[in-house]
């Protein structure tokens, strides 16, 4: 490891980018993109139908829906930050890594 990347593994920020072709990064970036969108728009449906709308009382909240709704937009979430890791080797290094 340089001590750039030592550095970064003793403070937990290192940013573990992976290099693939621009055919690769241009289909993980969309399908991506896409799943995350369509799973936040339908967890926020999901809660959204769990509460009524936000008008039913705490009693007649349907709770496995909002989680259910919850878990959609937590998934999303963390597919769209996953791809953020992926780069082309013409991108070069990331601007955490410049010095």
């Amino acid at each position: 490891m340089t001590e750039d990347q030592s550095a970064g593994a003793e403070d937990g920020s290192e940013r573990r980018d992976v290099v693939v072709p621009l055919r690769v990064y241009k289909a993980v970036t969309v399908f991506s993109t896409l799943f995350a969108v369509v799973s936040v728009v339908a967890g926020f449906i999901l809660v959204d139908v769990a509460t009524q709308r936000a008008s039913a009382p705490a009693s007649e909240i349907d709770v496995p829906v909002g989680i259910a709704g919850i878990a959609c937009i937590l998934a999303g979430t963390v597919v769209y930050a996953f791809s953020t890791r992926f780069r082309t080797e013409e991108m070069g290094k990331s601007k955490d890594d410049a010095t």
